[in-house]
């Protein structure tokens, strides 16, 4: 077949797109930056109009103008978007208040009690396979039903970001079965039907959309999403997903064992198994593929931190770069290789927005531990990334407790740009990690899926053909080994500190 694959990804800071042929070249790609709104505290936002729906369309514009391909060409459009988070519409699909955004907004800690509280320990073992967290998009809804009730009484429909595009572009109602299972726990079966039993104290059965797998066709481009997006009406869209779970087909995440590391404005891992494991730490659940299973887990802080360090203490590289100057991560790297691993006896908690997996505390604050005058801001940038690397470990110890055998790490991202921090990665994990050909994540995993959507890929395992790694990190052991005191002071230190967290 011939023509070529369109996909979008919308991620916390920026949207990115790519057409590739049906060979997987990529052949265009395109991006465009936006904010996240921190309003409150815990209290993490987008505007699904002006960022999730404005971004998609500027994107699928810029790539047919770009790469001056006929819209008639692209034979579907595949899509994605941060994962676990909700926006409320009305009947005119309008949203009535920004979109609450995934486990980094931590503003349901009262829900998260209630729930904890009204269900059983063993129906929480059973249903959500780990505590309830700020990743739970029922405590969300619940929010929105306890705090604003006028939005609430309004709601005609409950979204997350794919379904909320979906909607808007073709007018049909689709939620990727497995999202749907993992992030609105427990009102979804794995088969994507509704609960309906259990819905009653969050929202009505028929304010979510339907279940279904992420490679169906939830529809095809309305007149409206054709004059949006350029593309033509009827193109087929697929169901898509969140980005995480796009960002691991993007890299391989194809057989049990293999396993995404996504370095992004946060860290989220999934593992891919063959059959359902569980450790209370980390999520559990079904997977993208039919027949598959899978471990997840997120970490709070990763480029979301790195930029922090940039703005607050390498203005002066900032300020170089915008003149034009060297890129300003790569400057902030100068040196760090001459530092020893636990950067001579520092330890950074990056807690900066609280934490996900393994600690699951919205409320954890950020520590550097050990400072003496000795120390210098390169050594304080190089124990931030080395804690971000200790978060990764804690959480790929956890798969393996959970039963997974043996882990192929593929590791996917703006953090791969970073070498020296992918050996560190690979040092503290004691593991190999592989960076793929194709990196740029889950825009491109997007476009791969949406070729099995419309048949020109047969199915999943037909990817692996096209989905090769370009580079292996390999563990230096001796370096594993000289990391290891400073994961135990790592671990240690938050269960030290969290009561006085807490307080702060």
């Amino acid at each position: 077949m011939t023509g070529y694959l369109m996909g979008v990804d919308v991620g916390t800071q920026e949207t990115k797109g790519v057409i590739i042929d049906t060979e997987g070249g990529v052949i265009c790609t395109a991006a465009v930056p936006h904010g996240t709104e921190n309003p409150r505290p815990r209290f993490f936002e987008h505007d699904a109009e002006k960022v999730w729906l404005s971004d998609v369309c500027t994107v699928t514009r810029s790539l047919l103008e770009k790469s001056g391909i006929d819209p008639a060409g692209v034979l579907g459009l595949g899509l994605s978007t941060i994962g676990t988070c909700l926006v409320p519409v009305d009947r005119d699909l309008k949203p009535l208040r920004k979109a609450i955004l995934y486990g980094i907004d931590a503003r349901a800690e009262d829900e998260i009690r209630w729930m904890t509280d009204y269900y059983s320990p063993e129906f929480i073992d059973e249903h959500f396979g780990r505590p309830i967290c700020s990743d739970d998009v029922a405590a969300k809804i619940l929010w929105i039903k306890n705090k604003e009730p006028e939005v609430y009484k309004r709601t005609y429909k409950f979204l997350t970001g794919t379904s909320f595009l979906v909607a808007r572009l073709t007018g049909s109602f689709a939620l990727d079965r497995f999202l749907g299972a993992v992030s609105f726990r427990p009102l979804y079966n794995a088969d994507g039907t509704i609960r309906e039993e259990l819905c009653g104290p969050y929202c009505r059965p028929d304010q979510l959309p339907e279940g279904k797998v992420v490679t169906d066709m939830a529809g095809r481009l309305s007149s409206v999403g054709a004059a949006l997006t350029g593309l033509c009406e009827g193109t087929p869209v697929m169901t898509g997903s969140g980005d995480s779970g796009s960002e691991a087909i993007s890299t391989g995440v194809l057989d049990p064992g293999d396993t995404m590391i996504q370095l992004g404005s946060t860290v989220y891992m999934y593992c891919c198994t063959d059959r359902p494991l569980k450790n209370e730490k980390v999520h559990s659940g079904g997977f993208l593929i039919p027949g598959r299973y899978s471990l997840s887990a997120g970490t709070n802080n990763c480029g979301t931190a790195t930029k922090w360090y940039r703005d607050n203490f390498f203005e002066d590289l900032k300020a170089k770069e915008a003149k034009g100057g060297e890129n300003a991560y790569s400057a902030m790297m100068r040196g760090l290789e001459k530092i020893a691993p636990g950067s001579d006896g520092l330890i950074t908690l990056p807690y900066f927005a609280g934490e996900r997996s393994p600690i699951s505390d919205p409320q954890a604050k950020g520590m550097i531990l050990g400072l003496t005058l000795n120390h210098t801001k390169a050594h304080i940038y190089r124990s931030a990334l080395e804690g971000i690397a200790f978060g990764i470990a804690q959480n790929l110890a956890c798969f393996k407790e959970a039963g997974v055998e043996s882990l192929r790490l593929l590791a996917v991202g703006g953090g791969t740009k970073n070498p020296l921090w992918l050996q560190m990665i690979s040092d503290i994990t004691g593991e190999e990690l592989n960076v793929m050909a194709v990196t740029m994540g889950a825009c491109y995993g997007d476009a791969l899926m949406a070729g099995i959507t419309t048949g020109v890929y047969e199915d999943f395992p037909s990817l692996k053909k096209i989905i090769k790694p370009a580079k292996t990190y390999r563990p230096d052991m001796q370096a594993h080994e000289a990391y290891r005191p400073f994961m135990e002071i790592f671990e240690e230190a938050y269960e030290a500190n969290k009561g006085l967290m807490h307080r702060l």
